[in-house]
């Protein structure tokens, strides 16, 4: 698994701890997540509040989300959205959603969330049949690296032009640059890498925060 920055631990902390503002809630969360043999899969603190800011710039109402772990992520989403706004949160997990639960209700976004356990690209298609497509302006991918790819595909499909999607770990803590890594995992994100960065379809941008963090605007 990577690691969850790709800056040094003294500088990631600085921001964290001094410059990003997180509610109680937030903070909580993200505390119960890191005591988790896999805690560092969720994302920092500062990447929650940037991608927060781009869903109000936008003026997001209705957002996907394709891998939600313990909530944090959805949870900043949510928040960020209009009281009547929605996120569709797509995960395969129980165990790992109800933590965020419990959060999400407390914050009072959970209406705000509509958690869809099962395999998310099971999900997305169905709401391509549902007519959803062309309907959603925010889209989060955070899930297995393998299947990048296909949801970004299927993501792209329902999300309206000028809409925005956001693909997690694409630097998988530099493991794109290292020859000697060929498991399926990292091949697919350098594919997706070179995919979105050739995709006439749209307009990106690969930032360096977090482990790498995409950001393509439906043309």
């Amino acid at each position: 698994m990577a690691r969850r920055s790709i800056i040094a631990d003294d500088i990631d902390s600085y921001v964290t701890r001094t410059l990003v503002k997180e509610t109680p809630i937030q903070r909580r969360l993200r505390a119960e997540t890191l005591k988790l043999p896999l805690g560092l899969m969720q994302i920092g603190a500062d990447q929650g509040a940037f991608m927060a800011l781009l869903v109000r710039l936008i003026g997001a109402r209705r957002c996907l989300e394709v891998g939600t772990f313990t909530g944090y992520s959805a949870l900043t989403v949510a928040a960020a959205l209009p009281p009547d706004g929605k996120l569709i949160a797509c995960d395969v997990s129980e165990e790992w959603t109800s933590i965020g639960r419990r959060y999400w209700r407390e914050a009072g976004v959970e209406g705000r969330i509509d958690l869809r356990l099962g395999p998310a690209a099971e999900t997305l298609r169905g709401l391509l049949d549902a007519g959803e497509a062309g309907r959603f302006d925010f889209a989060f991918i955070d899930a297995d690296k393998s299947n990048y790819d296909i949801y970004y595909e299927l993501c792209l499909r329902l999300l309206r032009q000028n809409g925005l999607v956001a693909v997690d770990n694409v630097l998988w803590s530099g493991s794109v640059l290292d020859e000697k890594k060929q498991d399926a995992d990292t091949a697919a994100l350098r594919a997706i890498n070179l995919k979105i960065r050739d995709d006439a379809r749209v307009e990106s941008v690969l930032l360096t925060i977090g482990d790498g963090l995409t950001l393509a605007r439906k043309r």
